[in-house]
């Protein structure tokens, strides 16, 4: 355990001196640190300084700090790396943010090492391409990153990963030199002031190839998936130095320097695609099919093999074939993809596949599809193993997920020898084998309970035996989640004595004083492996089953700002595992971290549970705050009289606006903003305030059989649009929009009774009681105006409308968002004349969590380009976050605001959506003016 006041006088000069230009972005104390040191491996390093860096300049300065004061650092994007290569307990550098940049040509893609590699794939997807590698993590890892480990995956085998599709990159050496191997000048510069270095890295070649028993053996553990130990291909595989510095740095894990920006080839992104799924009795079946697939390679993009333990697990997931229920002890199987731009090469392919198995023992007739949608069900089985393993495993363990590579024909053999590891070391009940078949490479889950010291040390001798055996075999120890810390000690193992000399003289020939990223890829400490293991401590049971993978956090509106939903967690079971420790140390640091969790934990989170959508057990981290919210109570007087004084509560809300319309926005704006600097608890008023809403609600009859009641919310029923409009912005209240479109489509509107005190109940969600008082009030006022049920229901704001869809989903009662009730009841009866006009479009959390777009409705509206910033998961408005905690909201719409930066451009002047608060927001940090959807859908009807 650290503590600020506990840093040496080093560490202590150094933060002094870093704080200087990086301010608020280095942390020294004992959460920030904790909960950024960690990471998807099952190691926990807790560094004495984290930085979050934004620059090169920033880099270099770093740099210079590290020499200067001989402190080890290390550099880290999204922490998806599983083998402890991303890890620090000395100085950790975050450089997610501010590596965003991305330039696309014909031919190839140059990225920041920041952008994450669904971004890369997005942005070449119009062009029919992608990136070559395509890891399992491409959802969530940086491309510095996926280059720093090599990474393949699935589909790219040997052929199109980080190291054969790499054309240049920027790094920055550790004496601070930037090296541009695209600029002939920044090469030519090098060459000048680091001549020893590029001599010696020549030297080194020549040492290789003048040894034939050594390049052999290079050559051919490069033939498979190989990332234990530096990329020493690249020695072999090229005489120009440029080309050796672009690929030794592929795969060097951070060791060598920062590589802040790469250029990556284009590769072919083929248009169809087919899926075979074949079972086999056993593993000898399933691996000779295996090396039969291996000699049509040339065809074959994917084939994935899962042993008999993977098929267990994921028995009963919806959408699978039933055959997966017909399954016994020993069967394994193999999941193909072929694919193509031509579809007749495509269904060649497919023939040819199919005669080559002819021969094999299949279990079951072999299932052949180019139907997307039933072989994206196949490929549910391969993609479900990791989460699943996950959720089955005991509360208090730890994922362990591990890849060793075996040549084609040794490949039965091997997972032969896993097996036995896992029957000989306690495993065979949790672990599960599968892996790239055509590429040879096995990857395995073991779940240990790491807290059980015989869990513990079984684990340890697994993996030492695991690699004596692979490095037996003529295998690789590490095929494609890098060496780390996990393997490091197991090198010279693999490489034999004179490769692994080889090694080290890289790692001294680039970082003599061994400063970067220390202990990993090359190490004497030959039991690191087993050291600072996490320890998975038991908190609540929704939260017990993470595995902290950190896919969650490209969701989270607080990331960078304060924590992300995976560190939510590791936060809660620290402050837990200090709580059990009992002692008075740990106790106080525990209520250090409580107190401070108040901001970066619950008041900075939007409780959007966007975070659940991308994990893989669908953990809603949101309920954390939630809980905490609850428990405390904070606020239940003022949520109670607004409750039993609703309409009151309004009238002062708009007294508020009125009172506000009198002074120029920016003046409110700024005069607000300094306000806060003295008490953050006054509000924040952004430059699109909204005006008072002063619009009498009346029902509209037009003697007509359809009725639609309209339950505006109290939101909508306090906000009209802002006085800072554009010029041809709609300035109407969105009652009268709606009642508009009603009249169009000769609908009645009929407004409930008691509606000015009314409210949907998401503003008491943290107050049981009061929830559940409003709950029945609604419920009786909807039933009176929808004459029992009869009537449908429509809401003007999407996070009411699917609040209020859930909390009386078993009312009988029938509720829609405006947008679906348009689309769904309202459009076949009218008339829409769409308008050659390019519109932004913005879907609030709460409709992406119900799968639901508003893109339907968009194009009957619009004939011209509908633009999305599909990165963008929640703004992060959070109902009164907004006003309260603006920096939040700002923090969400970074990204946004450099999307959106070149609008003018593209012609686009306007962005609709489905929620007035967002839209608060959205206006604030776009040059684009957001209006509900509904003023468009007004605008081109008839």
């Amino acid at each position: 355990m650290h503590k600020p006041s506990l840093l040496n006088k080093d560490y202590h000069a150094f933060y002094t001196e870093a704080k200087e230009f990086l301010e608020n972005r280095i942390f020294i104390d004992y959460l920030h640190r904790f909960a950024l040191g960690g990471d998807a491996s099952c190691y926990r390093y807790i560094p004495q300084i984290a930085i979050k860096a934004h620059n090169e300049d920033e880099i270099i300065k770093i740099l210079a700090l590290s020499r200067k004061y001989q402190l080890p650092l290390t550099f880290r994007a999204y922490g998806s790396s599983l083998s402890g290569q991303a890890c620090s307990d000395s100085i950790l550098v975050i450089t997610t943010f501010g590596w965003r940049d991305i330039e696309v040509s014909e031919k190839n893609i140059k990225l920041s090492c920041g952008v994450i590699g669904s971004e890369a794939n997005d942005a070449l997807k119009a062009m029919g391409k992608k990136i070559g590698p395509d890891p399992a993590t491409i959802t969530m890892a940086s491309i510095g990153g996926i280059v720093s480990n090599n990474s393949s995956g699935m589909c790219c085998g040997v052929k199109q990963n980080s190291y054969q599709t790499i054309e240049s990159l920027r790094v920055i050496l550790g004496d601070g030199t930037i090296l541009d191997t695209s600029s002939k000048e920044s090469v030519e510069s090098f060459l000048a002031t680091h001549a020893d270095m590029a001599k010696s890295l020549l030297d080194l070649r020549s040492e290789i190839l003048a040894d034939s028993e050594l390049s052999t053996l290079i050559r051919r553990k490069y033939k498979i998936k190989n990332t234990t130990g530096y990329s020493l291909n690249a020695l072999l595989d090229f005489d120009n130095i440029t080309d050796i510095l672009n690929h030794l740095f592929v795969g060097a894990e951070g060791t060598l320097g920062f590589i802040s920006s790469v250029v990556l080839q284009n590769v072919d992104d083929e248009k169809y695609k087919a899926c075979a799924l074949l079972f086999y009795p056993d593993m000898n079946s399933t691996a000779y099919a295996i090396q039969i697939l291996a000699q049509n390679d040339d065809i074959i993009s994917s084939a994935e093999v899962m042993d008999y333990a993977s098929l267990k697990s994921v028995q009963g997931l919806e959408g699978l074939p039933s055959v997966i229920d017909e399954i016994h002890e020993g069967n394994a199987c193999i999941l193909i993809q072929t694919q193509s731009n031509d579809l007749s090469t495509l269904e060649s392919n497919l023939v040819r596949i199919k005669d080559s198995l002819t021969h094999t023992n299949l279990l079951f007739p072999a299932l052949y599809s180019q139907d997307e949608s039933e072989y994206s069900a196949w490929w549910k089985i391969r993609k479900g193993l990791l989460p699943i393993a996950s959720s089955l495993r005991e509360d208090g363990s730890s994922v362990i997920t591990e890849d060793v590579c075996f040549e084609i024909e040794k490949f039965g053999e091997g997972v032969k020898f896993l097996q036995y590891l896992f029957e000989k070391y306690g495993f065979k009940d949790n672990g599960i084998i599968f892996g790239h078949a055509l590429s040879g490479n096995v990857h395995f889950i073991i779940t240990p309970n790491l807290n059980d010291a015989v869990q513990r040390e079984n684990f340890e001798k697994l993996v030492e035996e695991m690699a004596q055996g692979v490095a037996n075999m003529g295998g690789s120890i590490k095929a494609e989640h890098g060496t780390g810390r996990m393997v490091a000690p197991f090198v010279e193992i693999e490489w034999g004595k004179k490769a692994y000399q080889i090694n080290r003289k890289i790692k001294q020939i680039f970082d003599k004083a061994n400063l970067i990223n220390p202990d990993v890829i090359i190490t004497d400490n030959p039991t690191i492996h087993t050291q600072n293991l996490k320890e998975m401590t038991k908190v609540d049971d929704f939260i017990n089953k993470c595995m902290e993978c950190g896919f969650c956090e490209k969701a989270c509106p607080s990331n960078p700002l304060t924590l992300t939903p995976r560190q939510r967690i590791a936060v809660m079971r620290e402050i837990q595992r200090l709580q059990n420790l009992g002692t008075q140390d740990a106790h106080e640091l525990r209520d250090e971290m409580i107190n401070e969790y108040v901001y970066v934990g619950d008041e900075t989170c939007a409780a959007c549970s966007m975070c659940a959508t991308l994990c893989p057990l669908e953990i809603d981290t949101a309920k954390i705050a939630l809980h905490l919210r609850q428990k405390q109570q904070k606020g239940l007087k003022v949520a109670n009289k607004i409750l039993h004084n609703m309409n009151t509560t309004l009238h002062f809300a708009k007294f508020g606006l009125k009172m506000a319309s009198i002074f120029n926005p920016k003046f409110l704006h700024s005069i607000s903003s300094k306000f806060r600097a003295i008490s953050p608890n006054l509000p924040y008023l952004p430059l699109n305030l909204p005006q008072a809403n002063n619009y009498q609600f009346n029902d509209v009859v037009i003697n007509t059989e359809s009725s639609v009641v309209y339950f505006s919310t109290c939101i909508n029923r306090a906000f009209a649009p802002s006085q800072n409009l554009s010029m041809n912005a709609d300035s109407r209240n969105i009652q009268e929009v709606f009642e508009s479109i009603c009249k169009k489509a000769k609908v009645n509107v009929i407004y409930p009774q008691n509606l000015s005190n009314m409210c949907c109940g998401k503003a008491f969600v943290n107050y049981p009681t009061l929830q559940e008082e409003n709950k029945q009030k609604i419920i009786r006022e909807l039933n009176i105006a929808t004459n029992g049920g009869k009537i449908p229901i429509v809401l003007d704001h999407s996070a009411c409308s699917y609040h209020l869809i859930k909390l009386l989903m078993d009312s009988g009662l029938k509720i829609y968002d405006m947008p679906n009730y348009i689309y769904e009841v309202l459009h076949s009866k009218l008339q829409f004349h769409p308008k050659n006009e390019n519109i932004a479009l913005y879907s609030m959390c709460a409709l992406k969590k119900n799968n639901v777009s508003l893109e339907p409705l968009a194009k009957l509206c619009i004939n011209g380009e509908i633009v999305i910033d599909r990165a963008l998961f929640c703004c992060g408005f959070a109902g009164n976050k907004g006003f309260f905690t603006p920096e939040l909201n700002r923090n969400a719409l970074q990204g946004f605001k450099r999307f959106y930066a070149n609008s003018k451009t593209r012609g686009i002047s306007r962005g609709f959506g489905s929620s007035s608060t967002c839209e608060i927001g959205l206006n604030d940090n776009s040059e684009i003016y957001w209006q509900h959807i509904v003023y468009l859908v007004d605008e081109v009807t008839r």
